[in-house]
């Protein structure tokens, strides 16, 4: 058995979660024994499904919490446990702490991966600092050098502040996402705009971390440009986070608020994305973004930010890309165009587009049942 000690679950179920979850339950557990690194004692994103795959969850104390603490329990675990892995495999969005990795060289863990999944600092100054004292330091610890996209290659990898050539080659892992589990949402349309009271709305949807990264203030803002010309608009807000007492109070100050849906966090995205008519992903940065691929997948016409989202994340026609400093006005008039020229939506997963979206989904690599097999011979280090 191939035992791999992976970083990167938070109680946040994130793109880093559903990218790790989306190869997990892909991956031969018959040769693959993935156990996670949880710094948190709360329960984390999926970890009931990881008990039942057979992975364990390891809980330790916050380093912001508690530095001490979280640096004498996170040895202690090492100390027992390292002799038992081949390969550590750190997911983060930033360098500001790549503890796991040094101790993974003390104690003698052979195949040390780090994996960027972002593109730009989305934290304090201080991290930001942090982020660049540690990127000249990856070579002492790293053995593997992955990203999510050519970008997050070069926030982590290249000179100060991501510019200039890529100080170590890195391997780009696609974001591939279980394209028939999304799919499989559009079953539960009618049901879930049955309680969302909007049977007869046309619903975009922004799906992330309320969080100003993605942006749900310009979404709202571009609600309110389509409402006098299209009064059946609403937008279904899907996530948490700390930008939503400011997101209630703009949705307030707009007057819209019968016309906006804060509907929390959700695990499975799916049924949400088979409800909606149109998705919007107005990012000021992104590493590469598993909700405009599970957007696609799920058959929506998407909009999404231009030079601040990598290109190759349009795997199909349905994905089109527009300037945030247009302006909510030019989104909103974008909007509506792509919604008078697109396919009716499914009504069944044996509708030809879906299977025209699985086919290009494969041939570009961001499915998940095809791309596990790729994953597999990188971590065991057979490519």
């Amino acid at each position: 058995m191939y035992n791999v000690l992976v970083f990167g679950m938070t109680e946040n179920p994130g793109g880093v979660e559903s990218f790790l979850m989306n190869y997990y339950r892909r991956i031969d557990l018959e040769r693959f024994h993935f156990d996670f690194l949880c710094n948190s004692y709360d329960p984390v994103a999926f970890e009931d499904e990881i008990h039942r795959m057979g992975g364990r969850t390891i809980h330790f104390t916050s380093r912001r919490r508690n530095p001490l603490r979280f640096k004498r329990e996170l040895e202690s675990f090492f100390v027992k446990h390292a002799g038992e892995y081949q390969a550590i495999w750190v997911n983060v969005n930033s360098l500001a702490n790549i503890d796991y990795l040094k101790l993974a060289v003390k104690y003698g863990i052979p195949k040390r991966i780090i994996h960027s999944h972002n593109a730009q600092n989305m934290d304090t100054k201080l991290r930001g600092m942090l982020h660049e004292a540690n990127r000249s330091k990856l070579g002492k610890y790293a053995t593997d050098f992955w990203a999510c996209s050519d970008y997050a290659a070069k926030w982590f990898y290249a000179g100060r502040g991501g510019k200039g050539e890529l100080r170590h080659p890195a391997v780009v892992i696609r974001n591939a996402i279980d394209v028939e589990k999304i799919q499989a949402g559009i079953v539960l349309r009618k049901e879930i705009r049955a309680k969302l009271g909007w049977e007869d709305a046309c619903i975009l949807t922004c799906i992330g971390r309320l969080h100003f990264q993605k942006n749900q203030k310009f979404a709202v803002d571009v609600l309110a440009e389509l409402l006098p010309r299209m009064p059946q608009a609403r937008l279904l807000l899907v996530g948490q986070g700390e930008d939503e007492t400011m997101l209630r109070a703009h949705v307030r100050d707009r007057g819209i608020e019968s016309r906006v849906c804060f509907a929390g966090v959700a695990e499975d995205v799916s049924g949400y994305l088979g409800a909606s008519d149109f998705f919007l992903f107005p990012s000021v940065f992104e590493g590469l973004g598993i909700a405009g691929l599970e957007a696609q997948a799920a058959g929506l016409p998407t909009l999404a930010s231009a030079n601040v989202i990598p290109e190759d994340i349009a795997v199909t026609d349905l994905l089109h890309f527009v300037p945030l400093e247009e302006g909510p006005a030019a989104w909103a008039d974008r909007v509506l165009s792509m919604l008078k020229e697109a396919e009716p939506r499914p009504e069944s997963l044996q509708d030809p587009l879906f299977k025209r979206i699985l086919d290009e989904f494969t041939e570009k690599g961001y499915n998940s049942a095809a791309e596990v097999k790729r994953l597999e011979q990188l971590l065991a280090g057979e490519k």
